[in-house]
Protein backbone atom coordinates (compact mmCIF):
# COMPACT_ATOMS: atom_id res chain seq x y z
CA UNK A 1 0.00 0.00 0.00
CA UNK A 2 0.46 3.27 0.07
CA UNK A 3 3.00 5.65 2.52
CA UNK A 4 0.97 9.29 3.01
CA UNK A 5 1.61 12.29 5.01
CA UNK A 6 -1.18 14.42 6.65
CA UNK A 7 -0.31 17.65 7.81
CA UNK A 8 -3.05 19.36 10.01
CA UNK A 9 -3.00 21.52 12.93
CA UNK A 10 -6.22 20.24 14.28
CA UNK A 11 -4.94 16.70 16.20
CA UNK A 12 -8.11 15.55 16.16
CA UNK A 13 -8.45 15.32 12.48
CA UNK A 14 -4.91 13.91 11.85
CA UNK A 15 -5.71 10.88 14.02
CA UNK A 16 -9.03 9.94 13.10
CA UNK A 17 -7.68 10.13 8.99
CA UNK A 18 -4.66 8.47 10.02
CA UNK A 19 -6.69 5.69 11.57
CA UNK A 20 -9.00 5.17 8.47
CA UNK A 21 -6.03 5.09 5.58
CA UNK A 22 -4.28 2.47 8.55
CA UNK A 23 -7.52 0.20 8.41
CA UNK A 24 -6.39 0.13 4.27
CA UNK A 25 -3.28 -0.71 4.69
CA UNK A 26 -1.62 2.69 3.99
CA UNK A 27 1.07 3.75 5.58
CA UNK A 28 0.61 6.73 7.69
CA UNK A 29 2.89 10.07 8.95
CA UNK A 30 1.66 12.76 10.81
CA UNK A 31 2.66 16.57 11.07
CA UNK A 32 1.09 18.89 13.04
CA UNK A 33 1.99 22.02 10.52
CA UNK A 34 3.71 22.70 7.38
CA UNK A 35 7.26 22.96 8.68
CA UNK A 36 7.00 19.74 10.15
CA UNK A 37 5.09 18.11 6.98
CA UNK A 38 8.45 19.40 4.78
CA UNK A 39 10.53 18.05 7.06
CA UNK A 40 8.80 14.49 7.43
CA UNK A 41 8.98 14.82 3.40
CA UNK A 42 12.64 15.62 3.09
CA UNK A 43 13.76 13.04 5.22
CA UNK A 44 11.51 10.23 3.45
CA UNK A 45 9.10 10.81 0.87
CA UNK A 46 6.00 9.73 -0.01
CA UNK A 47 3.14 8.69 -2.29
CA UNK A 48 0.93 11.31 -1.66
CA UNK A 49 0.74 14.75 0.94
CA UNK A 50 -2.63 15.47 2.02
CA UNK A 51 -2.48 19.16 3.50
CA UNK A 52 -4.83 21.53 5.52
CA UNK A 53 -4.84 24.96 3.95
CA UNK A 54 -4.76 27.31 7.33
CA UNK A 55 -1.93 25.89 9.59
CA UNK A 56 0.28 28.12 11.75
CA UNK A 57 4.02 28.46 10.94
CA UNK A 58 4.02 27.48 7.39
CA UNK A 59 0.76 27.24 5.86
CA UNK A 60 -0.64 24.60 3.12
CA UNK A 61 -0.09 26.85 0.27
CA UNK A 62 3.19 27.33 0.88
CA UNK A 63 3.57 23.17 1.21
CA UNK A 64 1.85 23.05 -2.05
CA UNK A 65 4.80 25.40 -3.54
CA UNK A 66 7.70 23.49 -1.89
CA UNK A 67 6.30 20.45 -3.42
CA UNK A 68 5.60 21.21 -6.80
CA UNK A 69 9.07 20.31 -8.37
CA UNK A 70 9.65 17.53 -6.01
CA UNK A 71 11.17 14.60 -8.55
CA UNK A 72 9.02 12.28 -8.72
CA UNK A 73 6.10 14.46 -8.30
CA UNK A 74 3.84 13.89 -5.27
CA UNK A 75 0.29 13.91 -5.50
CA UNK A 76 -1.18 16.67 -3.20
CA UNK A 77 -4.50 16.38 -1.74
CA UNK A 78 -5.60 20.03 -0.26
CA UNK A 79 -8.05 19.86 2.32
CA UNK A 80 -9.94 23.04 4.03
CA UNK A 81 -13.31 24.02 5.80
CA UNK A 82 -12.91 27.83 3.36
CA UNK A 83 -14.22 27.88 -0.32
CA UNK A 84 -12.03 30.04 -0.96
CA UNK A 85 -9.09 28.96 -0.11
CA UNK A 86 -10.17 25.77 -1.92
CA UNK A 87 -10.69 27.82 -5.44
CA UNK A 88 -7.04 29.45 -4.36
CA UNK A 89 -5.41 25.95 -3.93
CA UNK A 90 -6.23 24.61 -7.41
CA UNK A 91 -3.72 26.85 -9.17
CA UNK A 92 -1.53 24.90 -7.34
CA UNK A 93 -3.10 21.10 -7.09
CA UNK A 94 -5.95 19.66 -8.86
CA UNK A 95 -7.08 17.79 -6.09
CA UNK A 96 -9.00 19.32 -3.11
CA UNK A 97 -11.37 18.60 -0.38
CA UNK A 98 -13.82 20.77 1.63
CA UNK A 99 -13.87 20.28 5.26
CA UNK A 100 -15.71 18.96 6.99
CA UNK A 101 -15.60 15.74 4.31
CA UNK A 102 -17.45 12.79 5.05
CA UNK A 103 -14.76 10.03 5.06
CA UNK A 104 -15.84 7.55 1.96
CA UNK A 105 -15.25 10.57 -0.04
CA UNK A 106 -11.89 10.78 1.35
CA UNK A 107 -10.99 7.22 0.99
CA UNK A 108 -11.91 6.99 -2.52
CA UNK A 109 -9.81 10.12 -3.48
CA UNK A 110 -6.75 9.04 -1.46
CA UNK A 111 -7.47 5.32 -3.41
CA UNK A 112 -7.79 7.04 -7.50
CA UNK A 113 -4.39 9.40 -6.04
CA UNK A 114 -2.07 6.46 -5.46
CA UNK A 115 -3.18 4.04 -8.09
CA UNK A 116 -2.31 6.83 -10.35
CA UNK A 117 0.78 6.44 -12.49
CA UNK A 118 2.76 9.70 -12.02
CA UNK A 119 5.06 11.15 -14.54
CA UNK A 120 8.57 12.34 -14.11
CA UNK A 121 8.25 15.86 -13.23
CA UNK A 122 10.65 16.51 -16.09
CA UNK A 123 8.04 15.60 -18.82
CA UNK A 124 6.03 17.73 -17.37
CA UNK A 125 8.12 21.12 -18.05
CA UNK A 126 7.82 21.36 -14.09
CA UNK A 127 12.15 20.72 -13.92
CA UNK A 128 13.87 21.83 -10.48
CA UNK A 129 15.52 24.34 -12.31
CA UNK A 130 12.27 26.05 -13.58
Amino acid sequence: MARILVIDDYALLRTLVRQLLESQGHEVVEAANGAAGLQAYAAAPTDLVITDLEMPVLDGFQVLRALRHTVPPVAVLAISGDPHALTQARTLTPYTLAKPFALQPLLATVQALVAAPRPLATSLGRGSDQ
